[in-house]
């Protein structure tokens, strides 16, 4: 290519580019939230398990939580029934809680992880999901081993109960 065609394509896109503004406008304030969005001005994407871009400060109740980006009781109850484990990270505006490896002292040869996910702003059963991951011991190596759905039921239940039971100390204060 010549450095005169090199310029006339320069000038060429540079032209298209200004041609496209042309037809811009202003983003009226309306178009800032999601009109899917029916929490009261909140302003999530993707639903209650999404990002949160703002927090409703008339929120009353279940729908509390300051800054989280989940509910805060589901978030500190997980925290809280799962702190008996190390925790790896935690995401409270994701609500993502995964612990590291515990080794209980009473069973050595096995040890576990858990990941908690909080699903949305609302206390509701729903609302928390655990995966537990465990593994065993053979021949110096860790293997996977099968975690019965009973104990990720019950410490679903209890995230659960200690969320309500942070609820009723929050609403008697």
């Amino acid at each position: 290519m010549t450095p005169r065609l090199c310029l006339a394509l320069l000038l060429f896109a540079a032209g298209l580019s200004l041609a496209a503004c042309g037809n811009s406008r202003p983003v009226a304030e309306s178009e800032y939230t999601d009109p899917r969005n029916q929490t009261g001005g909140q302003g999530t994407i993707f639903g209650d398990a999404g990002l949160t871009l703002g927090v409703d400060k008339n929120a009353k109740g279940d729908q509390a939580g300051g800054a989280l980006g989940v509910n805060a009781y589901l978030w500190r109850g997980a925290l809280d029934t799962l702190s008996f484990m190390p925790l790896a990270s935690a995401d409270p505006f994701g609500g993502v809680i995964i612990t590291d490896w515990y080794q209980p002292p009473t069973a050595s040869g096995e040890r576990f992880k858990a990941t908690a996910y909080i699903l949305g702003r609302q206390l509701r059963a729903d609302g928390v999901r655990i995966s537990v991951f465990r593994q065993v011991q053979q021949n110096g190596q860790w293997v996977d081993a099968a975690v019965s759905p009973a104990t990720t039921g019950e410490i679903e239940n209890k995230v659960l109960a200690r969320a309500r039971e942070l609820r009723a100390q929050s609403a008697s204060n």
